[in-house]
């Protein structure tokens, strides 16, 4: 008896951009790649959901459904990071957590005393099952509470099944499967409602006469086989809800390298001035995580591209390890200053590297002279955590 959790977030990539812009909130937001090349989307929220648009469809049909979409182009580091945050709150829960992408993980409880003790009641698998419910209402509360969005959770005996119930109720549903209500709630559906059965697939069990979930689960196994090999046992097994692959940790305490923001322009930028207002935004966004997640930086650097795709990265050391997106700035326009040449730029970045945990090391500008400046920076990142980045932004992003 196993007790297996499946983490879903809701429209993740469109969420993070809804929670850093909250703007964005409940219009049809469609994040993809780039923009300008008309790309594919990535992701989109729920509220652009019901005009058919759906990831991996092409950026200009999607626009054609829905005109009125706002578009965002996508940033991974953006995503990655916040990905890394949801892992940390899910180790506390138990260690056994297997990320299964950006956005999906799952977890085992079986053994960390979180379900029922052994017993003759606890025996019964919907009991088992159903004990975890509370956890998983925890894990729920404390990704939102820890990064501002909500989770989908499944609960099932093992890890095919809990990723078939993450996907019964969405956002922020919890469902609980046996194996028996995963059947009854499954069987009479068409095979390609299996989680790894496409188009394709179906229509080539279809050819044998095999429709539903429950058809293929009661099929000959040999006959499946024959036609689509070690495939063809695999697809019943997930059909009978069978699946004894472990949940496989991964391992503990992924160093956090470094930690930045790039922008990718609309159109070529050739104005100083306009580029060095994006660089102090770039900064300050730098700045408020290196705080949020208790790190402090040494090495600034910045990267830059031009409209034929050259790219420059260069890099400083400071004299000491901040968190300070003053600082951050002061020495990424220093590196822009001396190493861009004038030509328009299509991409500008900048990135904080060299860090350390901020617990225990001493840092001149938390003290002294500089106190109230600190103060104020606590007073903007607490005001940003409840309305949202873009609630107080500098002055000279607004040029």
């Amino acid at each position: 008896m196993r007790v297996v959790l499946h983490i879903d977030m809701d429209a993740f990539f469109a969420s993070v951009e809804e929670k850093l812009n909250p703007r964005l909130k409940g219009k049809p937001l469609l994040v993809g790649g780039d923009l300008e090349r008309r790309g594919v989307v990535a992701a989109a929220s729920y509220a652009a959901r019901p005009y058919g648009i759906h990831a991996g469809m092409p950026m200009a049909e999607a626009l054609r459904l829905c005109p009125n979409a706002v578009c965002v182009e996508g940033n991974p580091q953006k995503y990655v990071h916040t990905s890394l945050q949801v892992l940390d709150v899910l180790k506390t829960f138990t260690p056994a957590v297997e990320p299964f992408s950006i956005d999906e993980a799952f977890l085992d409880l079986t053994q960390v005393g979180w379900t029922g003790r052994p017993g003759a009641e606890e025996r019964d698998p919907a009991h088992l099952l159903d004990s975890a419910i509370p956890v998983a209402h925890a894990i729920q509360r404390a990704v939102l509470r820890r990064v501002g969005l909500t989770a989908t959770i499944g609960v099932a005996p093992n890890k095919y099944v809990a990723k078939m119930a993450s996907g019964v109720q969405k956002p922020r549903g919890l469902t609980v499967l046996t194996l028996e209500r995963f059947r009854e709630r499954f069987w009479d559906r068409g095979v390609q409602e299996l989680w790894g059965i496409g188009e394709k697939t179906r229509d080539s069990l279809a050819k044998l006469g095999i429709a539903t979930v429950g058809q293929l689960a009661r099929f000959p196994r040999e006959l499946l086989t024959y036609h689509f090999g070690l495939n063809g046992e695999h697809m019943q097994e997930a059909a009978l809800g069978q699946d004894e692959t472990p949940v496989v940790p991964y391992y503990d305490g992924v160093p956090v390298k470094s930690m930045g923001h790039e922008i990718t322009f609309d159109e070529d930028i050739g104005d100083r001035d306009a580029l060095l207002a994006h660089l102090l935004r770039l900064s300050d966004m730098v700045g408020r995580r290196l705080r949020a997640d208790n790190y402090l930086g040494r090495i600034v650097s910045v990267k830059i591209r031009d409209g034929k795709f050259r790219t420059t990265i260069r890099q400083r050391a400071l004299s000491e390890v901040v968190d300070d997106e003053h600082e951050i700035f002061h020495t990424a326009s220093l590196l822009l200053g001396e190493h861009w040449d004038g030509r328009p730029l299509r991409l500008i970045g900048v990135s904080m590297s060299g860090l350390v945990n901020a617990a225990g090391h001493y840092q001149h500008s938390l003290f002294g002279t500089d106190e109230h400046r600190r103060k104020m920076l606590e007073a903007v990142d607490s005001l940003r955590d409840k309305f949202g980045e873009h609630s107080l932004v500098k002055a000279g992003v607004l040029r």
